[in-house]
């Protein structure tokens, strides 16, 4: 018989029970998408940020999927240009939760609690959600999760000594863009909150991603089915653990996983 871990690892690599829908921020006065759950009232919500050069497109399944599960998902289509202001992307996931929540969404007037908010992030986007978490004020963040993390200027890893909520961080092993030891390692060894690192192994900067793009050539790495698996299970399950108060799928978060190894699982760091 699987182990639990496994069990729940491959429930969550699966859409959820839940049918979606799709929306367009611009409606509501920023460039981007939503996905939502078709019906629901006082859901979490997440804004995503994308990787560099990168439109929210790429992680459309990622999104998707988030909300099969009963989060609002957002992406932001902001700062895609080769020199992106990284403080200013961060402001615009903020922006994007103030939106979500500030509006019925959904033909039926699904709504999101201000109280279950997170953010997450791919690349510069990783970065820009760190840079997000450490703002102070309204919305006020519960939770970051990020994969394949780029440093920012601001640098993330400064941000992250202000960051008292629970992060989860993901590399990729094979990444030669944002190497896992010069940026989602120095974030998690900086970060104030609970913090988990893991490594995704024969993962590329690129992994997460969807579809092709023109900027692939550019980038190091591919889109690695893998990769899209394991991040689109960790990051429901973390974030369902952290923004609605259930545990059902913390054996996942606290198992290390042959598709994910747990490098460490600390306490808030020492300021």
């Amino acid at each position: 018989m699987a182990s639990k871990p496994k069990r729940l690892l491959d429930e969550l690599s699966h859409p959820g029970p839940h049918e979606v829908l799709r929306g367009d921020l611009a409606l509501v006065g920023l460039p981007g998408v939503v996905y939502t759950p078709a019906e629901g009232l006082n859901l979490p919500a997440v804004a995503f940020g994308h990787g560099w050069l990168q439109p929210p497109g790429r992680y459309r399944e990622l999104l998707r999927h988030l909300a099969s599960w009963g989060i609002v998902a957002a992406a932001p289509a902001t700062h895609r240009g080769p020199l992106p202001s990284h403080r200013l992307f961060a402001a615009d996931l903020r922006s994007t939760l103030d939106m979500v929540t500030g509006v019925r969404l959904g033909p039926d007037g699904i709504s999101v609690d201000p109280r279950k908010l997170g953010v997450a992030g791919h690349s510069i986007g990783g970065g820009a959600a760190v840079l997000a978490a450490a703002t102070e004020g309204d919305p006020h963040i519960k939770a970051v999760a990020t994969i394949a993390a780029a440093q920012t200027m601001p640098q993330a890893t400064t941000a992250a000594r202000s960051v008292t909520v629970p992060g989860l961080h993901l590399a990729a092993d094979d990444d030669l863009v944002a190497p896992a030891t010069g940026n989602s390692e120095a974030i998690a060894n900086a970060w104030a909150g609970p913090v988990q690192l893991r490594t995704i192994p024969k993962s590329s900067h690129l992994g997460v991603t969807e579809g092709m793009h023109w900027s692939q050539p550019f980038l190091h790495g591919k889109p690695h089915r893998t990769t899209q698996r394991v991040v689109r299970a960790l990051f429901t399950a973390f974030f369902l653990t952290e923004l609605t108060g259930t545990d059902t799928y913390r054996p996942l978060l606290d198992a290390d996983l042959k598709t994910a190894h747990l490098n460490r699982e600390a306490e808030p760091a020492l300021s």
